[in-house]
């Protein structure tokens, strides 16, 4: 059993991963600049180094989750700079207290989206990286390039999740809305990963015996699609290589790696909720 810190705890990840690293024995410290209704949630502005410090004190490891989520709910500088600021506060804050491990979110943005221009190959992993077209985007770059050099610092493994689009259950209803286009979700190669499956991966990232700093695509084994993967590339990117072997409805983000280096196998999938 250890003590987990997570920030960010009021979000939809952020409740699911709570819930998860209790059901498996964790006990938690749950904080957000805003609280839940019914949850036990500590009030903090990450933005303020000495809030990082005071809800890091006394725990083993932190999940951190607590980030402007998406490019275009703030203005982009604010963006950049609370984000920066929050990560930077979180690690260093880390590092001074000498936990054990940070686990935090980055973001399939850092690769390349919105997919403007056709990714090199496909599917897309983690060295299709830096390619940031938002301040949001890049202010997750900011941040793994500071876990990195922490990391070498203090010695603390830094895990960086690198999420596709989160979706809960209810929101599964939307999917086939997406079907009659396959344009409408190329902006991030049709991927997509239920909050269930990020509460995982957070937790077997806590638990992974890596060192140094690492990242890691975490994404649904499928895409939203009912389509062939390779014909979705076809009709939209056509001529982008193909890399290995490509299931039929197979992952355009890999997680193969996650997959080789934490043990992550998501579990979930639209496809349990409505008809393919």
């Amino acid at each position: 059993m250890s003590r987990v810190c997570v920030t960010g705890a009021a979000g939809t990840a952020g409740r699911a991963i709570v819930r998860d690293l209790l059901a498996h024995g964790h006990e938690v410290v749950a904080t957000d600049l805003r609280t839940a209704g019914g949850e036990d949630v500590m009030q903090a502005d990450l933005t303020r180094y000495g809030a990082a410090v005071e809800v890091l004190a006394g725990v083993d490891a932190v999940v951190h989750m607590a980030n402007i989520p998406a490019p275009g709910l703030r203005t982009p500088a604010t963006t950049y700079a609370d984000n920066t600021t929050m990560n930077a506060n979180v690690f260093l804050a880390a590092a001074q207290l000498g936990l054990s491990r940070v686990v935090w979110a980055s973001s399939e943005t850092t690769l390349g989206l919105p997919f403007d221009t056709p990714p090199r190959y496909a599917p897309v992993d983690e060295d299709h990286y830096p390619y940031p077209t938002s301040t949001y985007a890049l202010s997750k770059v900011v941040g793994e390039t500071t876990a990195a050099h922490v990391a070498e610092w203090s010695g603390i493994p830094f895990v960086a999740l690198r999420f596709s689009n989160i979706f809960t259950e209810d929101e599964y209803a939307r999917v086939p809305g997406f079907w009659s286009d396959a344009r409408s979700r190329r902006w991030n190669l049709w991927g997509y990963i239920d909050h269930r499956d990020v509460a995982t991966s957070c937790r077997l990232a806590l638990e992974a015996p890596v060192t140094g700093a690492r990242s890691f695509v975490i994404a649904a084994a499928d895409t939203i699609m009912n389509r062939p993967s390779a014909d979705l590339m076809a009709e939209v990117y056509p001529g982008v290589p193909i890399r290995g072997d490509l299931p039929e409805y197979g992952t355009l983000l890999s997680i193969a790696r996650a997959r080789a280096e934490l043990g992550f196998v998501p579990a979930h999938s639209w496809r349990d909720h409505i008809p393919s």
